[in-house]
């Protein structure tokens, strides 16, 4: 069975579930693990669009992603260690045709050595204080340095890391402290749960989190592990291609469920954080305004008051903390994403609550635009995500303006994440007469064209899309498809995501049913087709480019189809027979382009947000701390002070108490459309 699934990459997006006791897991067998190892790699070979052969360049890619899975930071594994498994690199495509998991479980046991070892040298070390007057850095941003060479590069390194953890917690001590020192009664109350979880000293905070994640790693089953091993496997073939163990499996199912429990945030790890990468829509955590994209959340205390630290936890355990029961209360410990790496915690409560996906609807809205000294009429559609008759939404909506006849339409779709491909066929054909949306080609290069053919349209007037680096899937082909028909004004972000891959999901239970065989042995998901624009080119990789691009947040994030390992790469196949809606939108563009960067200049809203933008470059381009007390001090005051003040700016006149910075994004987008208008 095939589904639509925009949403796989972002598993835990709801935090949803409780959790009232965990099953107890089955002890799989030798051969039972073999035979879970074989049929995925049967699966993956036969089924996967990327059709890899399995050869010794795959094996490579997996041997090297294994590890990099394990230890993203490379902080446990040396490459001593790397070469003594060495034997393996060449042989792991055989190995998972014939079920051998020696691979796997060798470099699990030197991974949880090694972490075993950190423990008990951080144990030893921080008997010991660390002299933080020296003028010593640490690179943060390890990802793309080479693994240390043998242990004694290893423990120079593990020397930097602990006195880097220590420092921190130092800091934000210090920071706490001014804080409730300047605070009223009422923020002291905020505070409160942040000073319970800074009672320790900073040496115990770091050896707590370290045996909790020793403990953790400790505990994982054979099925765990293999699960960890086989989901690098997948990965390997295509960047949006997981294999989901048993228990994430059943967890997958759950979260899918239509009617929801939770905070509504989507969650991933970053260098030891557990970082937000978005907020739904109708959640409590977006209802409540307070955290934001990119903020790290790093403790968790729940209503009996116990505090959890989450840093280094890997998020699926991490979840298992934020998610509970509705109407129950849960505190968040979070740096701000706006302040950088020095950012002091804040301490965010929440109600979990029940909510479902409907409640993200698509919604208008007029706006009345004085342009020439004529008054018009911009409707706002607002679509944040293709769900199951959002077309009949948008055609209500459309119909509405049209009684209230505006004068263009700007179509919303910032945060759409996609969802259903027919919903998109269906919202393509309300503003285009008739013609091809999309072009889907599966796993055995077959073609098919995906069209709307009704021949009728509810609204043909002038129209801008508004898209950015988050919006994807079904949105990339809608916005597309507008493109190719020169239907539309593209404005945004640079260009958009960039998925053009269909996804479909396999039970692994079924194929071992056939055979008699009943053991939990979880799914796969991977890559069956891709998506092509009506005029040939992929949506897949590189995304929709904007007409006209508009500074903005998500602009400077490193977020995108092309940033994932092993993504699937752009191509092309022969362009469909298209409709011209607007032969002279080539040379309207550069013209609305010139007007809108005039007016961006002029807009005092606008500055302000570029002011942030250059706030946010500053901190996300810095990879390096310095580990001398008194100048990290310096340089987190002068960093805190730079965020703190371009919020202040961002925060309406009318209203200081609010975080509610005005869209002038939307706004300016607004402005384009009534530019267009006044064109035609």
């Amino acid at each position: 069975m095939v589904r639509f699934l925009s949403l796989i990459t972002v598993l835990f997006l709801f935090l949803s579930v409780p959790c009232y006791g965990a099953k107890k897991q089955k002890v799989y067998s030798d051969v039972e693990l073999s035979l879970i190892t074989r049929l995925t790699a049967k699966l993956l070979e036969a089924c996967h669009y990327s059709q890899i052969t399995p050869d010794v360049k795959l094996s490579k890619k997996i041997f090297k992603k294994y590890i990099d899975t394990l230890d993203p930071v490379k902080m446990y594994i040396t490459q001593e260690d790397v070469n003594s498994v060495s034997v393996y690199e060449n042989l792991l495509s055989n190995h998972l045709t014939s079920g051998t998991n020696d691979f796997a479980f060798s470099v699990y046991r030197i991974y949880r050595n090694r972490l075993a070892e950190y423990k008990k040298f951080a144990e030893a070390r921080l008997k010991k204080p660390f002299d933080f007057t020296k003028d010593e850095e640490y690179n943060v941003d390890r990802e793309k340095l080479p693994r240390p060479a043998n242990n004694q590069e290893l423990y120079k390194l593990w020397e930097q890391r602990l006195k880097s953890d220590v420092l921190y917690n130092k800091l934000v001590a210090r920071a706490l402290k001014d804080e409730f020192t300047k605070a009223t009664a009422e923020e002291k109350k905020t505070l409160d749960v942040i000073r319970r979880w800074e009672g320790k000293t900073p040496e115990e905070k770091v050896l707590k989190r370290l045996r909790d994640v020793d403990n953790d790693v400790r505990k994982k089953e054979a099925i765990d592990i293999l699960g960890i091993y086989l989901d690098s496997v997948a990965k390997v073939h295509g960047a949006h291609s997981n294999y989901m163990s048993p228990k994430a499996d059943e967890d997958f199912e759950i979260h899918m469920q239509l009617s929801l429990s939770g905070i509504g945030a989507t969650l991933t790890s970053d260098d030891g954080f557990i970082k937000v990468v978005n907020l739904l829509k109708g959640g409590p955590a977006a209802k409540d305004g307070r955290l934001k994209v990119e903020d790290r959340i790093i403790a968790v205390t729940g209503e009996d008051g116990e505090t959890v630290d989450v840093i280094d936890m890997p998020v699926t355990k991490a979840v298992q903390y934020i998610r509970g029961k509705e109407g129950s209360k849960v505190t968040l410990t979070v740096l701000p994403g706006n302040k950088g790496r020095n950012a002091s915690p804040v301490n965010i409560q929440l109600t979990r609550a029940k909510f479902k996906l409907e409640e993200e609807a698509a919604k208008g809205v007029v706006k009345e635009v004085k342009q020439a000294n004529k008054n018009l009429k911009i409707g706002v559609l607002t679509l944040p995500g293709f769900y199951n008759n959002c077309g009949d939404d948008v055609k209500r909506i459309l119909k509405d303006f049209n009684k209230k006849k505006v004068d263009g339409v700007v179509l919303d779709m910032r945060r759409n994440g996609g969802g259903l491909l027919i919903e998109a066929i269906k919202i393509s054909g309300l503003f285009m007469k008739n013609g091809p949306v999309v072009q889907v080609r599966s796993n055995d290069r077959k073609v098919r064209v995906e069209a709307d053919e009704d021949g009728k349209a509810v609204y043909l007037g002038p129209l801008v899309v508004l898209v950015s680096k988050l919006s994807a899937s079904s949105t990339e082909i809608v916005t597309a498809a507008l493109r190719d028909n020169k239907r539309c004004v593209v404005v945004g972000d640079s260009r958009t995501f960039g998925k053009g891959t269909v996804l479909g999901i396999q039970s692994l239970d079924r194929f071992l049913t056939f055979r008699g065989i009943t053991i939990a042995s979880g799914s796969l998901i991977f890559e069956t087709a891709v998506f092509y624009r009506p005029s040939g080119g992929s949506v897949q990789q590189l995304g929709i480019f904007s007409d006209i691009k508009l500074p903005s947040l998500t602009e400077e994030l490193k977020v995108g189809e092309m940033f994932l390992d092993n993504h699937l790469s752009w191509d092309s196949i022969p362009a469909l027979k298209l409709e011209t809606y607007n032969k002279n939108l080539t040379n309207q563009i550069p013209l609305l382009r010139k007007k809108s960067a005039l007016r961006i200049k002029k807009n005092p809203e606008y500055q302000k947000l570029l002011k942030q933008i250059d706030t946010l470059k500053r901190y996300r381009d810095k990879k390096v701390l310095s580990l001398n007390e008194e100048k990290r001090w310096k340089e987190y005051n002068s960093e805190k002070e730079a965020a703190d003040n371009t919020e202040k700016m961002l925060i309406k006149d009318d209203d200081k108490k609010k975080d509610d910075i005005k869209d002038c994004i939307l706004y300016e987008t607004v402005n384009i459309a009534a530019d267009y208008i006044l064109m035609q």
